[in-house]
């Protein structure tokens, strides 16, 4: 039996209409390269409670990266390096990167050198597999002057090759007082973006912290573009606090996330997303990063 050339041309056109979209899914699927994780501060009462019971939570939500955000006294989470790699190794989760303030007490100013104490921090990072090690604020007693704060941005530097020397990566992540404070009339924001070395520190940009302070992310992504490689992902509801915001579903509040994901994707360099829920609104936190997760993996991530 012969297939007409009517017929021909029909399945012709269903088939490519079927590749089309294939190609167009592929597309917006997550890249072989790109790393979404979840920052354990989001769930940080949960951790406290039951470390373990929450990581098995988050891994058979679908997560396969976290981001600490605690580590005292050489231990995660009150478990050593050695412990806690285990417990992730055996949930399939990968600490991606971590976030510890480097802090003005850890330079010796006397030696020339980092203290100990940060020296450390970055051995068990390292054997932890992280990729990151994210310092996520700064003391304000570095940032006083100009001078000052210049010195520092030649530390963070130092830290970068003292990092890249574990395989490793340095990065600040941003509150929202960069955006609103200023020395010599610069933003800090500005400062270090122009005195940070791209080669050996990159800035995690909290698209959440910095709406507080009026800034954008679109407007940060596109003035710096390239610069991103890691990306907060939140997003902000009005509140009465202080600050005037805090953050919610994704999704479901006043900043463009998506589209902040999908700029930093296009100029931003930014190959990891890490997500973060502070606050639940009328949720739990466990039930906030599942919910998280699922409108990211709809967005195409």
């Amino acid at each position: 039996m012969t297939t007409s050339r009517r017929t021909f041309l029909k399945n012709s056109a269903v088939l490519l209409a079927g590749t089309a979209l294939l190609s167009k899914t592929a597309l917006a699927a997550t890249k072989p390269n790109e790393i979404i994780g979840l920052q354990l501060y989001s769930v940080r009462d949960d951790m406290k409670k039951d470390p373990i019971g929450t990581l098995t939570a988050v891994a058979k939500m679908g997560y396969k990266n976290v981001e600490h955000a605690n580590y005292i006294e050489r231990k995660f989470y009150g478990y050593a390096a050695p412990e806690f790699k285990k417990i992730l190794d055996g949930l399939g989760l990968k600490m991606v990167s971590g976030h510890t303030v480097m802090g003005k007490n850890h330079w010796d100013t006397a030696k020339n050198d980092f203290a100990d104490s940060w020296k450390y921090t970055i051995e068990d990072a390292a054997y932890l597999g992280q990729k990151y090690v994210v310092s996520p604020s700064m003391d304000g007693s570095m940032r006083k002057t100009y001078d000052d704060f210049l010195r520092y941005m030649e530390i963070f530097n130092k830290c970068g090759a003292l990092c890249q020397k574990s395989g490793m990566k340095f990065s600040y992540h941003n509150h929202s007082f960069e955006f609103s404070e200023k020395l010599n009339d610069i933003k800090i924001f500005d400062i270090m973006m122009q005195k940070m070395d791209p080669k050996m520190v990159l800035m995690q940009l909290d698209i959440g912290n910095m709406y507080i302070a009026g800034a954008k992310a679109l407007d940060i992504l596109g003035q710096y573009p390239g610069r991103f490689e890691l990306l907060h992902v939140k997003d902000e509801i009005a509140n009465n606090s202080p600050e005037k915001f805090e953050s919610s579903i994704l999704g479901k509040g006043i900043i463009p996330t998506k589209e902040a994901m999908d700029l930093g994707r296009k100029i931003g360099g930014t190959t990891c997303f890490i997500i973060e829920q502070e606050s639940y609104q009328n949720a739990t936190p466990i039930e906030s990063v599942k919910e998280d997760l699922e409108v990211v993996k709809k967005w195409g991530y």
